[in-house]
C-alpha cells in the first residue's frame, strides 16, 4: 500500500531556521536528521520532511491511513506556526497523488 502525502509550502527568507527548530524540537523524543537544506522528522505514525526551496520552505508529511496524515499535519502546523508566529506563517496542506 503506498503512504498517504501531504505537502505545503511557505516563502519564507530563512527555511534553514525552521527546518533546525522543529527538528531540534522533536529530536528530543524521535529520531530525526537534519541539514540547513533539509529535514527529516520519524513520527510512530509516519513521516514529516522539510525541504529549503526557492524561495522558501516546503513540509511534507506521509503516513499509512488519513487519520495518522490528518494528526501529522496537525502536529507539524500548530510546531511550526508556533516558531514562524513573528512571520505569521500558516500552512496549507495540499494532498500529494500517489505518482508524485
Amino acid at each position: 500500500m503506498n503512504p498517504l502525502s501531504s505537502s505545503a509550502f511557505v516563502a519564507t527568507d530563512t527555511p534553514a531556521r525552521y527546518i533546525s527548530r522543529l527538528c531540534k524540537h522533536f529530536a528530543h523524543k524521535i529520531p530525526v536528521s537534519f541539514d540547513e537544506q533539509q529535514g527529516r522528522i520519524e513520527f510512530d505514525s509516519g513521516l514529516a520532511t522539510l525541504q529549503a526551496e526557492e524561495p522558501g520552505l516546503r513540509l511534507q508529511v506521509e503516513s499509512g491511513n488519513a487519520d495518522d496524515l490528518q494528526r501529522l499535519q496537525a502536529v507539524v502546523a500548530s510546531h511550526f506556526e508556533r516558531f514562524a508566529w513573528q512571520e505569521a506563517l500558516t500552512l496549507d496542506w495540499q494532498p500529494q497523488s500517489a505518482s508524485s
